[in-house]
Order: structure tokens, then sequence, then C-alpha cells
């Protein structure tokens, strides 16, 4: 039987994770989830997604390519996988896609949302996906700072040590900083939905979101933009800073790198 080529859109909490990628003696989304289509399918696979997200980290629309012999209708692979994963990671969806599809190379550009939980008290039930920063922002200034970040620029102020990429050549395409709460309605799966829907929001107006859209993204660049806005943000630095940060083209230029818990990947685009 000739192989068949397919897309998964996954979503995943990522806390009892050390990230997408499989490692050594450590829990992984790809082991979890090469591991639960085997046990459906009797076929061992190796997938691949979008992007290695890191440890903590979530995601509302992960891409996943596989290529498959199994028999399994893609509505049936979507709902026996979701029988079996564990309650922090389902199946979106599962599509036919073009021979040699691979959800890496075949991307042309990414959404990230970072949430940060503005409020003196942390949340009880955001402390998870939000990071909690007391001090107040001002997130219209987060939002002005951040503009000179759209376009294509070398990101190496951005980058942690540590990335294969052979540049730090990217380009932004939406940056937006506000403050609110936004919903992904897509991002949900039979009785699964995806991490950030099925959580009580108390409090909108202490909820600061950064969505960053762009063709690609370095090592950790989204946690750092987001760790040197907020700098803006709390009033240590101006709106001007993030442009000398980016001119500079030292990590040591920028903000720290926000933590992982409050990122999500949001969708990848094709």
């Amino acid at each position: 039987m000739l192989a068949r080529w397919l897309k998964l859109t996954v979503s995943y909490d990522g806390r009892a994770y050390a990230g997408w990628q499989i490692q050594p003696d450590k829990p992984t989304v790809q082991g979890t989830f090469e591991a639960t289509w085997q046990k459906l399918t009797q076929e061992p696979v190796h997938v691949t997604a979008a992007g290695r997200t890191d440890a903590g980290v979530h995601a509302l629309g992960q891409v996943v390519s596989v290529s498959t012999q199994t028999r399994l209708t893609n509505d049936d692979l979507r709902r026996g996988l979701n029988a079996l994963l564990p309650d922090d990671i389902a199946v979106v969806a599962v599509e036919d896609a073009p021979e040699r599809f691979h959800a890496t190379y075949n991307a042309v550009g990414k959404r990230y949302r970072y949430q940060i939980h503005n409020a003196r008290s942390p949340s009880v039930f955001d402390r998870h996906y939000a990071w909690h920063y007391p001090n107040p922002l001002d997130a219209a200034a987060m939002h002005t700072a951040g503009q000179a970040l759209v376009g294509r620029h070398d990101f190496s102020s951005f980058e942690s040590a540590g990335s294969e990429r052979p540049d730090s050549i990217r380009t932004i395409n939406e940056l937006t900083v506000a403050r609110g709460f936004q919903v992904d309605e897509s991002a949900a799966a039979d009785s699964k939905l995806a991490v950030s829907e099925r959580l009580p929001h108390f409090g909108t107006s202490n909820r600061v979101t950064i969505e960053v859209a762009g063709d690609g993204f370095l090592y950790n660049m989204v946690r750092t933009i987001v760790g040197t806005l907020v700098e803006v943000g709390r009033g240590t630095r101006d709106v001007n800073w993030p442009a000398e940060v980016l001119a500079a083209q030292d990590r040591r230029a920028a903000g720290q790198t926000a933590p992982p818990h409050g990122l999500f990947l949001v969708s990848v685009d094709y």
C-alpha cells in the first residue's frame, strides 16, 4: 500500500512536557503523540512539527506532518487519537496533504501569542498560562515600541544562544500589544478544548496580550521581544529603546527572556 501524507493540527498544554521534540528520559509532546499513534494504528511513525516549542510552552494550532499507510480515515484518526491521548493534547484536525508535505519546511508564517497577568495578586486560574507581572504596564507604550520591530531585520539581539539557524534575518509582519483577552474559537477538538478556551478568565483588564506574526522565529525570539517590551511598559525604558536594541545586534542589549508558560503557538500558515 502506498503511503499517504497528512497534515494534523494539534493543540496542547505544555506544562507536563520538556518541549515538543523527543528527548531521552523526558516526557515530550512528540514522544507522547508518536506512542499514541502506534497504539492506535500498530504503525511506528516519525512525525514532524512546524515548530519545536520549548518546555512549558503551549500550542493552540501546532501543525504536524506524517507519512502513513494506515487504512483509518482522517476522521477515524482524529477521533481515535483524541480518545487515547492524554487530556493535555488534542488533535484539532486531520487533513490530506501533498506528497512530501513537511510541516517545518513548507511553512511560510507563524503566529504566537504571549499572555501577561498584570495585577498585584497572582491569578489562581491563569498561573500556568500567563506570566504574573505585578507592576503596572503601559500596554499602549509597549505597542508603539514594538512597531520598530515590524519588517525584515537582523534579530540577533533577540536570539538566545543555542540556535541552529544559519542566519538571524527574519520578517515580522504584525506585532500588537493590547490590554484584554483574545479567544481563538477555531482551536477546539471534540470535547477537548484548547487550553486557553477551557480556562475561566476573570478580570480581563488585567490581561496584557502580545501577538507576533512573521515568516519565522529564532530561538526564544518571541519571549525576548516580550521581555524587552515589558521594560518599556514598566517605564524603565522609552518607546525608542527596542529600535536601539534591534540595531545593536547583541543579545546583551535586550531585556530578559520572558517565562515560557505565557507563550502559545497560535497558528501556522502554508
